[in-house]
């Protein structure tokens, strides 16, 4: 039976399911650090793991059976995915390794994982050196607020803490920068102002269409001094 935050979940995954531009902006983030055997940990419902499917192989490991089976709907029998439900912070991740891969990609998910140390400590463990684990992580914990305790984060990342954690983990930071300047303003405005529960469809909708494809270029031509997220891009020794 699922849990209750399980269902919640699995709902916001739906809602976001409209933030085209946001995912593809993820993309042209990520993928030129990814290899070509990818393990996505917190796929979901698979929302960012069509952008990875050009890859040899891409293997979506989530704790949720209930989202890897409609991640699987999504996308049907492509011969280059495999699904694994795991817990990222269990021993049981170290199975993964069986499907050699060269990379692992985390978005937004780290944040809900109470140990995260054993999940970087985990990741770190199935590459090879060399091998690279991309993150992406909420930022500043001033910014936590009831979306973020809705959506069961346990924290929100400094620089220094994600450092420290990943290389706690045997993982050296290659690259760091913040992200989404415009989305800061817009989750301390729901967290600190209006104290909003939940976020809406047409405020994720609105936010996908008008702002995400003037930030994201922007952006791309210059970093920005703090911003809602944390990109990591960390090698393993």
């Amino acid at each position: 039976m699922s849990s209750p935050l399980s269902e919640y979940l699995l709902a916001d995954q739906r809602k976001m399911t409209l933030a085209k531009n946001y995912f593809a902006w993820q993309a042209r983030l990520v993928l030129p650090h990814l290899g070509r055997r990818v393990v996505e940990v917190g796929s979901g419902i698979g929302n960012f793991t069509g952008l990875l499917l050009d890859r040899e192989l891409v293997v979506a490991v989530d704790l949720d059976p209930a989202a890897l089976g409609e991640l699987r709907g999504r996308y049907g029998e492509r011969g280059n995915l495999r699904t694994v439900p795991c817990d990222a912070a269990a021993g049981e991740f170290a199975d993964v390794a069986q499907f050699s891969p060269d990379s692992c990609v985390c978005l937004n998910v780290l944040e809900h994982i109470g140990d995260d140390g054993a999940a970087l400590r985990n990741m770190a463990a199935i590459l090879p050196p060399g091998g690279m684990v991309v993150l992406l992580v909420p930022a500043f914990p001033a910014l936590y607020g009831p979306i973020d305790r809705n959506l069961g984060h346990f924290r929100r990342y400094t620089r220094r803490a994600l450092v420290a954690a990943a290389e706690g983990a045997g993982l050296v930071p290659r690259r760091l920068r913040y992200v989404n300047l415009a989305g800061w303003f817009g989750w301390w405005w729901n967290a600190r102002a209006a104290g909003r529960e939940a976020q809406s469809e047409a405020q994720i909708a609105a936010f996908d269409r008008w702002v995400v494809p003037v930030v994201s270029r922007l952006e791309e031509l210059a970093p920005v001094p703090f911003g809602q997220s944390l990109l990591a891009v960390m090698e393993r020794k």
